[in-house]
């Protein structure tokens, strides 16, 4: 071989300062002479290269960003925060799933239902989702990302928080599509919302003193306890529950009101509570 990069120019290669078209030549040259490549190391500083090498092992063993993670980052979202909602696992194909599947079965029992009657297994049904959602993305015993999100830097209830908005947008976004396919009940297949809130809301505020798992689970079996209550009360089947009546829907109201500022005063023992489970 009869021309080599001159050792100027492996220099200035080095220093990122080597301009068009010498770089050109010298890119393609490297790429089979040893001993130009041998100058080049000669030329650099060892303490840049090694850096350089770190950086690249950095960049290889980062972990790739999901499909969820990318979206939310392209609409806006903080990088950390997008990562804390791509953890969630509620969030994955298996729980939407599962919710899709207890929605279409409901929405199906819904059209069954004869003409003046209220599609109660829907209505009975859609307020335990989010409860049920919001309960798997938080706590040692159901987040399997728990132990990261302990030692992170962020606030508990912000945490809390960040999860339980995007499991009630999904999971509220769900049921009002299901509520789409249940046209001949007009307003009344809304009747689900107020005692969805009242619900989740309910469950957050008992958790730090009762836990992520106990808390929910009662709610959900009042709930349960209350829609039995009411169906053994009620005076015909074209006689809505209890719990969707007007009156019904404003103590619904109420509850989730006084359930989200009960939350907001306990909010400081979401730390506390981190640190118990720890």
């Amino acid at each position: 071989m009869s021309w080599h990069v001159p050792e100027e120019d492996l220099r200035a290669y080095v220093r990122g300062e080597l301009a068009a078209p010498a770089l050109w030549s010298a890119d393609a040259h490297l790429t089979s002479c040893a001993r130009c490549r041998g100058g080049l190391a000669e030329a650099g500083d060892p303490a840049v290269l090694d850096a350089g090498w770190e950086r690249l092992d950095a960049e290889l063993d980062a972990p790739r960003a999901g499909l969820l993670e990318r979206l939310l980052v392209r609409i806006g979202v903080a990088g950390h925060t997008a990562r804390l909602l791509a953890a969630t696992p509620v969030l994955r194909g298996s729980w939407l799933g599962a919710v899709v599947l207890v929605l279409l079965l409901s929405v199906g029992a819904g059209h069954a239902v004869r003409g003046g009657e209220f599609p109660t297994l829907f209505l009975a049904l859609a307020p335990l989702l989010p409860l049920a959602g919001v309960a798997l993305s938080y706590g040692p015993a159901l987040d399997p990302t728990y132990e990261m999100t302990v030692v992170a830097p962020t606030h508990g209830f912000r945490l809390l928080m960040i999860r339980t908005v995007a499991v009630l947008a999904v999971v509220l976004g769900l049921n009002g599509l299901a509520t789409l396919a249940l046209p001949a009940y007009g307003l009344r297949g809304l009747a689900w919302l107020l005692p969805a809130l009242a619900l989740t809301a309910t469950g957050l505020a008992l958790t730090p003193r009762l836990g992520p798992v106990l808390a929910p689970s009662l709610v959900g079996g009042a709930w349960v306890g209350l829609l039995l209550t009411a169906d053994a009360l009620r005076t015909g089947a074209d006689v809505p529950l209890a719990p969707f009546t007007v009156a019904g829907q404003g103590v619904a109201a109420g509850v989730a009101a006084l359930a989200a500022g009960l939350l907001f005063l306990l909010r400081d023992r979401f730390d506390l509570f981190q640190g118990r489970a720890v």
